[in-house]
């Protein structure tokens, strides 16, 4: 099995609902996705995926949906204001945790044909979360 792996960093927003902590406010990351992909065999220039295809493809997604933009729940509280200061959101089901981010970069991966074994988010210096599917 060949692995490639492709760092990809951006920066966003976010606050967890229903949360005693510090999280509980609107607070910001420099975050960083590392993306693992795996195949069993190369393509015909010997490669998984080209680096430069990764990055065009999910590191362009990330840019336009999620980098410099606050990740929120999609019933929060101060959407509406936020939307009526025209400020950038991405909403999600669920609480815009690093595990949750990691398997919305996941399978966005996945829907674009790659063979995406994990992606781990970088929330910090010292912590992250994986997403892999179980098999």
């Amino acid at each position: 099995m060949f692995q490639v792996t492709k760092e990809i960093r951006f920066c966003y927003g976010h606050r967890l609902l229903a949360y005693d902590g510090k999280c509980r406010h609107l607070h910001g990351h420099n975050g960083r996705a590392v993306i693992t992909l795996a195949a069993p065999h190369l393509d015909a220039l010997g490669m998984v995926v080209d680096f430069s295809h990764i990055k065009k493809v999910v590191g362009g997604w990330i840019d336009a949906h999620l980098d410099h933009r606050m990740l929120l729940r999609k019933d929060d509280p101060v959407l509406p204001e936020l939307k009526r200061q025209n400020e950038p959101v991405f909403l999600l089901d669920e609480n815009p945790t690093a595990e949750n981010i990691a398997r919305l970069i996941y399978d966005y991966t996945a829907s674009q044909g790659f063979p995406v074994l994990e992606v781990c988010l970088w929330e910090t210096d010292d912590s992250c979360a994986v997403y892999r599917p179980a098999k």
